[in-house]
């Protein structure tokens, strides 16, 4: 049985994370800097196991590490959301944890370790502008970070392309950009990380401009990582993948809602035509086979206070894109 440690385990995105990769048969082990309260931790899959430690202590990180023995490693660990500390916080703390996470894991004989990153990279949402060469936006986009988030989550592909570089093949390192993560409960009414529901996301185009209207559901991103695991003997070493939905959170076409809130960008959104999402990820689905199984108009449930899928307009067949 493969052994996973999952950092961030506790988090919105790590819950679905480790319950799936448990469901799928591996042994996890889950890690944030407190445990989870116990009736989380009664009701959490037999597979799992949780611990608690201070991921920017490089000492305390490595002893985990060495204990916990894991065959693969998935870094979520992060302060999460842009603006939510001090600039200077949330740099220092994802970048430091990105780094001592790698390196114990890597001491600790891991050989598959993987970094969560954001789309945030690239830099869209810039106060002084921003257009880039292209859509639909792919990994090959430049990444221009404009605050200390993006930055740090720049660092932390950096970092898993700096062990690649040192390391070569003997461990295979990655790193994944998951879209606006969208969370089981959320499709029921829940609130999202900002504090809206799936619902006032689409029915005020507004909210969702600000992630270009990207989305992925979180079991989505466990099967993504699933897929990684399996193949990352095969993929070039310290890669970058871009992991969202098939189609964006809008009930209009980004070519119409796009120029509405990036300015110059008429042209450049002109292709994003029927449910196209912003952000490709062909290079996910051509290089690891890996399809997202759900859309906002198979999972948003009706008593939400949405629509039924059939009285939508251009419904899309998968859909893992924000709006």
């Amino acid at each position: 049985m493969t052994r996973v440690v999952v950092t961030g385990g506790s988090g919105r995105l790590g819950r679905s994370v480790v319950g799936g990769l448990a469901e799928a048969g591996y042994d996890v082990v889950s890690v944030d800097r407190a445990l989870p309260p116990e009736e989380q931790r009664a009701a959490a899959h037999r597979a799992v196991e949780h611990r608690a430690a201070e991921l920017t202590d490089p000492q305390a990180t490595l002893a985990l590490m060495r204990a916990a023995r894991p065959d693969a490693v998935i870094n979520l660990a992060a302060i999460a959301v842009p603006f939510s500390a001090p600039e200077h916080v949330i740099l220092q703390t994802n970048a430091v944890i990105a780094h001592t996470v790698a390196e114990a894991a890597t001491e600790a004989g891991a050989r598959r370790i993987v970094m969560a990153s954001s789309p945030t990279v690239l830099g869209y949402g810039s106060p002084t502008g921003w257009l880039p060469p292209a859509f639909p936006l792919t990994e090959r986009t430049p990444p221009r970070p404009w605050h200390a988030y993006g930055l740090s989550k720049h660092v932390a592909e950096q970092v898993a392309q700096m062990f690649a570089a040192a390391r070569g093949e003997t461990v295979r390192y990655a790193s994944f950009r998951p879209c606006y993560v969208i969370a089981p409960e959320e499709w029921a009414g829940a609130p999202t990380q900002q504090g809206h529901t799936v619902r006032e996301r689409l029915d005020d185009p507004a909210l969702a401009a600000p992630a270009l209207f990207n989305y992925v559901d979180a079991r989505d991103v466990t099967t993504f990582l699933e897929a990684l695991l399996e193949r990352m003997g095969a993929t070039r070493n310290g890669d970058t993948y871009f992991v969202g939905a098939a189609d964006a959170l809008a009930r209009r076409p980004l070519a119409e809602l796009i120029p509405q809130f990036v300015p110059g960008s008429e042209a450049l959104a002109a292709g994003l035509t029927g449910t196209a999402p912003a952000f490709s990820i062909d290079k996910a689905r051509e290089e690891l086979d890996w399809e997202p199984a759900r859309t906002w108009r198979t999972e948003l449930r009706e008593d939400a206070g949405d629509p039924a899928p059939g009285q939508l307009a251009g419904t899309g067949r998968h859909g893992k894109d924000t709006a």
